[in-house]
């Protein structure tokens, strides 16, 4: 994967996996601090210590699909190579949190990519989730940019219209470009 958002929804699909009913998917773009940070958290079935020690490990997966799990250490290995890292919580039965920071204008920073398609994506195709997304951008003259979506009124206010209904996709369509 070459750009972050598809590394999150890489992460948030192993959200949905772990059986989450609530997942935030957070990118704050600081450019004050030079910093890009993106956090996915669950309320998933959360990882005891064992295999919070192996996740890192390109040779580790849990899926019986391929024998290797790639996603998180490239995007380690990533953000590591772009001034930053990644750090991995996680508890049985609570849920986990995986947290990557990059240093924004570093030149081997990976792009940010369609995070708007990516959040659709997730919101469509785990309709079950109560999913909440937000994209702050901070400018170096102390404006804040800010995009927050709780999809909890939207599905409320649809009922039994699905997500998918071509005039919702539509209008979520729009609402995700940024």
């Amino acid at each position: 994967m070459r750009e972050i958002s598809l590394h999150l929804l890489d992460i948030a699909e192993n959200s949905a996996a772990a059986g989450a009913h609530n997942v935030r998917v957070a990118v704050t773009e600081d450019l004050r601090a030079d910093q890009l940070t993106a956090c996915v958290q669950d309320d998933g079935c959360g990882m005891n210590a064992e295999t919070l020690k192996q996740v890192l490990d390109p040779f580790y997966t849990s899926r019986s699909s391929r024998k290797v799990g790639l996603g998180l250490p490239l995007l380690k290995a990533a953000a590591e190579m772009a001034g930053g890292g990644l750090t991995i919580e996680s508890t049985p039965g609570a849920g986990t949190r995986v947290e990557v920071i990059f240093q924004h204008s570093h030149l081997d920073r990976m792009p940010l990519g369609d995070l708007g398609c990516s959040f659709l994506t997730l919101l469509v195709a785990h309709p079950e989730i109560h999913w909440h997304f937000s994209h702050q951008m901070l400018q170096t003259d102390g404006k804040s940019h800010d995009f927050n979506f709780d999809d909890h009124a939207l599905k409320n206010e649809l009922g039994d219209i699905p997500l998918t209904e071509p005039e919702v996709l539509a209008y979520l369509r729009g609402l995700f470009q940024f």
